[in-house]
């Protein structure tokens, strides 16, 4: 899977499961900030990535993640990308 694909399934989770407005939207975004996802919804957020990208993201990884693009990232690299 390379990068646009975890860019766009992303996107999808972030519309589908946190009901994100999709024009919100960027790799830049902050998700407390810019997409106003409160703590609740990182952790479904956390539970949809594992499900659907088959990685474990660990505690101490999740708290690093601020932004989509962040969140991109190390999905790539649990891939091995």
């Amino acid at each position: 899977m390379d990068r646009s694909e975890v860019e766009a399934k992303m996107t999808d989770l972030l519309v589908d499961e946190l009901g994100i407005d999709r024009d919100k939207i960027a790799m830049s975004a902050s998700f407390e900030e810019d997409l106003e996802v409160d703590s609740l919804g990182v952790v479904e957020l956390l539970m949809a990535l594992e499900d659907n990208f088959g990685v474990s993201i660990p505690d101490e990884e999740a708290e690093q993640i601020g932004t989509v693009g962040q969140a991109v990232d190390l999905v790539m690299q649990k891939l091995g990308g």
